[in-house]
This record gives structure tokens, C-alpha cells and sequence, in this order.
């Protein structure tokens, strides 16, 4: 059949491309840039070099491309400009697609040198962003928004009565309450549903922490608002550097971001990886990294042991400048914050470590007035070498002080909390193998040359060791041997050491004061202002022993011991007591009260809370069900300088007499509403009475009235007048001589 020109326009003038659909050639001849173009990365953040150093500059650059795949010959074009010098970026060409995936994960954010740092992307996510309508052709200037006061994240410290706040977690309900003492908490904010997990508070109290399965959520201020939101799917532990500035997620589950539904502030470099450190301030993550597998072991039988992952395992300096993770048996990584860069490009290599510490508090060594940090870490024997414990300065990596150790089992750091010493508690074995004795060798860091003094009284295993907060004497709970398939733990005994006195600001040698046996204790928990002690048995399900030390006892004179002169330290047992079940021990930020907790978490029986005082005196006690957690609001460093501190504690017993007022206002106070109440009830109640009266009078009843008022052998009535008294009876009163 011929072809019809019949609807053809007569003139050209008339003709209209528009109305002709292409839509099918375009597709058919598009440019498929997602295809062809995925093996494509474009590398930003170059020097800018004239052209005759342009191909010097790309052999430096391979050097870095080819580390995570193979750039192909001629793979690298670098642009210049009209004054003949590079750009500053580059595009490169990978064999595959998926090397430039990697170059993007493992390339982008690394320093080039030490004044570039590049910046890798795929060069196919310049047209998706462009396609996706998120670039707008016309450059419109950001819109800055009002300024809005926020809310004072540190808000309640100013409560007119200094109660400290306890978070509790009990059933499905979440609550921050005040402490009333011996009555029921008063609630600040109560909600269902406010974690999926477990809740916890930064180290300076300021933010609340939920956790779910989609990421972690910070909460604070008076409204308890949302403030931070970290999304990390599958979160399963949480850290925070000390002055509260970074926060580190953990999840056992790598993490997989998906391009087609992106996560907030998460990228491809992120993808794979099971820690992310974020900076708190913008919400957004400074680098991620996967889990190290911990290397197998075996017992001295050659069974093998199950792994323990360290948490926290990524450690931080006092100060926040530093993290730090531990490659086991190999080498310690030290990153500078906030850029999250390696120290000095190269882990520190230590065969064979096995552990380490931070100093949590900025040394003072003597004789040193440059800026350090201090890390603590052990080896353990190697070949013919002897195990070892060393001190390591940061940022310089000097060893400062070393202490060679021979027929150890194992070792534990404890640093005491102003870093003044720091304990390395070594399990020897004997030269057969068949019996365990414990040594502490305690350096004493703020001394000229670092010097140890070894402990070595201590016949048998050291299973928990404490320093005193911000003091120098120290608490441990020894056993003997552990015999195989026991049925009943065996008795522990506890022992407590101070120094000796000495003239001047020299700390004396470090003596046993006393040791109680036959104790099934295993947990030390101090006041966290040193003095007062608490050890207990926890989890157990023979005892739930909770015995109450005061290391500095005012002893009248005559009861003084003489032995106990030369030391620094009066002890006293000041008061036992029984919880049920008790699994977790809770101190106060202020160390006037301590809470034991039978959590949810561990088991199901009687769970619930009791709260004493300092000296071991029962508050209240409240059984819950389901009751899981109790942790009490840590509280920032005081702003009062060492001499208003030292101020205070010489007038104490005058601000006690003040406290001691406030309590009785507050309890007459109390006991005046009581009152109060009950006047305005039977005043109710008189008037709805006498209201009743009236009425049945109107209907010409016959009233006979039994109280109120009284009829008279005469016919006439009296009123009578009723009294109500308040009366507080002692029932019973014992005395008990204690020691």
C-alpha cells in the first residue's frame, strides 16, 4: 500500500518537533553511565603541581590506588588548567567495579601527605545525585534558622535540696526518679516502652542512653527530649570517651548499607564494619572499623577456651585525644582524635600483648612538665623471655618503666583513679604447675624514676582487687584452690592495706592491716569518695553477705591499737546485712547512699532494690516484678577548687547542723500536711453531717444523736468537743556493741 502525505503540514513553518515522541530512540541509544562507567572513581583533594611534575605525581598515587586494586595502563587522567598546572583531582580507571568500590571504602578520608587528604567517589554517583533531583541547577544560599534556646542539659544540679537522680528499669517501663531518703522516689519523667534493651548514662550524667535495634538515642534536659540519635542497626554495646565528646557502637553483626535505602550518616565505608566512634557534638561518625577475631586458646589440659571479647574494647586517654585497640598477641593501635588518624601512621609493635590500660587521669611523673598520657600494658613469657609489664608514654611511645615477671599464669592492671599508682596483680604458678599464688607489684608513678614495691605476702589467689577513689589504700578478696566439680564455692577471706605514715608528702610502703577469713565475699565496691567500703557476695546462691567498712574510724583514745598506730588507716566493720538474691551494687555520686539490686536480668526471684545509708543502714526496700535495672546519675567534676573543698570538710559539722534542720523542717513539714488533711476530711465530714441533720429535721424525722451532741437527763443539750493527737510510741529499743 502506498504511503498517505495526506496529514503532512503544507508548510515547514507549521512543523512541531515537540509533538513527536523519541522517548524510544533515547532509550534505546542512551549512554548507560551506571554500566559503563562503575569501574570509574574520581579522586579529589590532590596538590596542585605544574605539568612537568603531573606524571611524578601519579606514580605517588598508584602507589596508594593500587593498595586496593589495579588501576588500568593509562587509568589515571589528570586535568590542567589554562595556566598548565593540575586541577587538584583526578580520574581514575580500576580493572572492575567492585576495585572501585573498595577504593571508596578503604581510600576515602586517607592523608596523602601532611598538608592533602584525599577524597574518593564513584564517578557514576555524580550523575545518580544529579538524576535524583537532588542538585538544583540554580544556586539558592542556605537559609539560616532562628536561633532557639535549648534546654540546660546539666539543669538538675541545681535542685534546691542536692538529690540525686536514679534511673530504674523495671517491666517495660523506663523512670528517672529523685531520692527521698526513706520515702518513695519522687518521679522526674516515667515511660513505657523507652528502651528495646537496656538503658545507661554517660559518664558525666548528662545524657540518658536507649537502646534499639535500629541504633542508640540520647535523651536529657527538663523535658527529657531527644538530643542525639546514632543509627547503628543491630546495636548491641555502647561506650563514651570520659569528657562525654565521642560515643563508641558496637554490634556483632556487620553492618550492611544498602545505596537504594540509605541509613543516616551512614556510607558505603561504614559497610562491613562492627564499631563506629561517633563525635556526639554533630552526630555523625568519625571512622568505623571491623571486629578482630581474638585468637584461640587452650587450658593445661588442651581443651580449647572459650574466646572472651574485651569490652570496652576501643580504650580512652583521660583527656579524650586518644583512643586506643589492642591487636592481641601483636600490636596496639593509637588514633588522635578528633581527625581519627593513626599516631604516627604505624601501630605500636608488642609481641605478645595481652592487655592494656589507660592512666585515667593525666599523669604527673616527677620531673616531667611536657604534655603525656600513660598507657599500662603485660606480655606474657615467650620462649626464654621473661613476661613483662611496661609504661608508655603517649604521643612520644618512650617507655618510661619496665618489670620483668617470671612464672606468671596470668596478670591484671589496676590503675589507681588519680594515676598516682598503678597495680600490675600477677598469678604465679610453681615450678610444677600444681598451686597458685598471687603478687602485687604496685608502681608508684608520680615518684622520681617510677620505683615498684612488691607485695608478697599473699599466700593464695587474688580473685578481686580495688583501689580506694582518690586515695591510696586498697581492698582484695583471696581464695585457695578451686577444686574441680565443687559443689560449694570454697570460703574467701578479705584483706585490707594502707601505707605506713611518713614524714612530709612521701607515701610510706604499702601494709596488710587486717584480714577477715571464712567469708564467702566476692565483690569490692567503694564510696566514690574513698573511706567507705562494701563487700559483698553477689550472685550467689548460698550467701548474700553485704558487710559495711569505714577505713578511717574515729576510735575513742582508749580503744586505740597500738600495732595500728603507724598507719593510715582505722578500720571498722560498721554494720552487715542480707539481700536476697542481690546481683548489682549501686554507690551514690555523693557516697551518702548505696542501693543493692536483684535484677530481672539475672534472675527471676524476689527482684526489686534496697537502698542504706553509708553506714549500712536500711532505708527502704521495695520488691518489684521484673525489675532490671538501678544506676544512679554520675555527677561532673566539682568546679570547687582543692582549698574550698578542704574548706567545707573543716566546717562539716556546722553544715551537719544545717542539713540536720532542713530534715526535721522537711519531716515536721510532712507531718503537718498529715494533720492538715485530716482536719479538712472531718471538717467535710462535720458539714455534710450537720447538712443531713437539717434535712431530716425538715421532714419531721426523730434524730437521735449518738456523738456531736449530747442529749441531757433535763431534756437539754451539750456540745461536745473532739480532739485529735498525733502520738509517736517506741516500741521496742535495743542497744548492740559492735566490734
Amino acid at each position: 500500500m502506498a504511503p498517505s502525505y495526506e496529514n503532512l503540514p503544507i508548510d515547514d513553518d507549521e512543523f512541531d518537533e515537540s509533538q513527536i515522541d523519541f522517548t524510544d530512540i533515547e532509550e534505546q541509544y542512551q549512554v548507560r553511565l551506571d554500566e559503563g562507567l562503575d569501574a570509574f572513581v574520581v579522586v579529589d583533594g590532590l596538590p596542585v603541581v605544574p605539568e612537568d611534575n603531573r606524571a611524578k605525581l601519579v606514580k605517588f598515587l598508584l602507589r596508594k590506588l593500587n593498595s586496593v586494586g589495579r588501576v588500568k595502563d593509562d587509568g589515571v587522567f589528570m586535568p590542567l588548567n589554562d595556566e598548565g598546572k593540575t586541577e587538584g583531582y583526578a580520574f581514575v580507571e580500576y580493572n572492575a567495579p567492585s576495585e572501585a568500590v573498595q577504593a571508596v571504602k578503604q581510600l576515602h578520608g586517607t592523608p596523602l601527605d601532611k598538608k592533602h587528604t584525599m577524597a574518593v567517589n564513584k564517578l557514576t554517583d555524580i550523575d545518580r545525585y544529579g538524576r535524583e533531583g537532588r542538585i538544583e541547577e540554580e544556586y539558592y544560599p542556605p537559609e539560616i534558622e532562628p536561633f532557639q534556646q535549648k534546654e540546660h542539659l546539666r539543669s538538675w544540679l541545681g535542685d534546691s535540696d542536692a538529690r540525686d537522680q536514679i534511673v530504674m528499669f523495671r517491666g517495660d517501663k523506663v523512670g528517672v526518679f529523685w531520692n527521698e531518703k526513706e520515702d518513695a522516689p519522687e518521679a522526674a519523667v516515667d515511660r513505657d516502652n523507652w528502651t528495646e534493651f537496656f538503658v545507661q548514662w554517660s559518664p558525666q550524667g548528662t545524657f540518658l542512653t536507649s537502646m534499639h535495634a535500629q541504633g542508640v538515642q540520647l535523651w536529657g534536659g527538663k523535658t527529657w527530649s531527644r538530643q542525639k540519635r546514632f543509627a547503628h542497626p543491630g546495636v548491641n554495646l555502647v561506650d563514651f570517651s570520659p569528657s562525654e565528646k565521642y560515643v563508641t557502637t558496637w554490634s556483632h553483626k556487620p553492618l550492611q548499607v544498602d545505596e537504594n535505602h540509605p541509613v543516616p550518616h551512614l556510607s558505603l565505608e561504614e559497610d562491613g564494619k562492627n564499631y563506629i566512634i561517633w563525635d556526639i557534638a554533630t552526630g555523625k561518625p568519625l571512622r568505623s572499623f571491623t571486629t578482630i577475631d581474638v585468637p584461640s586458646t587452650t587450658d593445661a589440659e588442651g581443651n580449647p577456651v572459650k574466646k572472651k571479647m574485651q569490652w570496652p574494647t576501643f580504650k580512652w586517654s583521660s583527656d579524650d585525644k586518644y583512643v586506643a585497640r589492642m591487636t592481641q598477641g601483636q600490636s596496639i593501635s593509637v588514633y588522635e582524635l578528633p581527625r581519627m588518624n593513626l599516631l604516627e601512621k604505624a601501630s605500636i609493635k608488642i609481641e605478645g600483648v595481652m592487655d592494656f590500660e589507660w592512666a585515667p587521669a593525666t599523669p604527673k611523673r616527677d620531673g616531667i612538665k611536657v604534655y603525656e598520657q600513660l598507657l599500662c600494658y603485660w606480655t606474657p613469657e615467650l620462649g626464654s623471655n621473661p613476661a613483662k609489664v611496661g609504661l608508655m608514654s603517649i604521643p612520644s611511645k618512650e617507655i618510661v618503666r619496665t618489670r620483668n615477671l617470671f612464672n606468671v599464669s596470668d596478670a591484671k592492671l589496676h590503675w589507681q583513679s588519680e594515676a598516682a599508682y598503678v597495680c600490675v596483680k600477677v598469678d604465679r604458678h610453681s615450678k610444677s604447675k600444681k598451686s597458685m599464688a598471687t603478687n602485687l607489684e604496685i608502681f608508684r608513678v608520680r615518684e622520681k624514676g617510677v620505683p615498684v614495691e612488691v607485695v608478697d605476702s599473699i599466700k593464695d589467689t587474688v580473685i578481686n582487687f580495688a583501689w580506694e577513689p582518690k586515695g591510696n589504700r586498697f581492698v582484695l578478696i583471696t581464695t585457695g584452690e578451686i577444686p574441680a566439680q565443687a559443689a560449694v564455692p570454697p570460703k574467701t577471706s578479705v584483706s585490707f592495706f594502707c601505707p605506713e605514715k611518713a614524714k612530709g608528702n612521701v607515701v610510706g610502703n604499702f601494709r596488710h592491716i587486717r584480714t577477715y577469713d571464712k567469708k564467702n565475699s566476692n565483690a569490692i565496691y567503694w564510696s566514690p569518695k574513698g573511706r567507705f567500703v562494701v563487700v559483698a557476695s553477689l550472685q550467689s546462691q548460698q550467701s548474700f553477705d553485704l558487710d559495711f567498712y569505714d577505713l578511717s574510724y574515729e576510735k575513742p583514745k582508749d580503744e586505740k591499737d597500738e600495732k595500728d598506730k603507724d598507719l593510715t588507716a582505722n578500720l571498722q566493720l560498721m554494720n552487715t546485712a542480707e539481700h536476697y538474691g542481690v546481683t548489682d551494687i549501686e554507690w551514690d555520686p555523693t557516697g551518702r547512699y548505696v542501693a543493692t539490686v536483684a535484677s530481672a536480668f539475672r534472675h527471676h526471684m524476689e527482684n526489686g532494690y534496697h537502698l542504706y545509708d553509708f553506714k549500712g543502714n536500711l532505708l527502704r526496700e521495695e520488691h518489684i516484678d521484673r525489675f532490671k535495672q538501678l544506676i544512679w546519675r554520675p555527677r561532673p567534676p566539682t568546679l570547687l577548687s582543692k582549698e574550698e573543698q578542704s574548706e567545707i570538710r573543716k566546717n562539716l559539722r556546722n553544715y551537719s547542723k544545717l542539713f540536720d534542720e532542713q530534715d526535721l523542717a522537711k519531716k515536721n513539714t510532712a507531718n503537718r500536711q498529715v494533720v492538715e488533711q485530716r482536719r479538712r476530711l472531718l471538717q467535710e465530714w462535720l458539714a455534710w453531717r450537720e447538712s443531713m441533720i437539717e434535712m431530716l429535721k425538715e421532714e419531721g424525722a426523730e434524730i437521735e444523736l449518738n456523738g456531736g451532741i449530747v442529749k441531757k437527763e433535763d431534756g437539754e443539750t451539750e456540745e461536745t468537743e473532739e480532739v485529735e493527737e498525733i502520738v509517736e510510741e517506741i516500741i521496742e529499743e535495743t542497744e548492740e556493741v559492735i566490734g
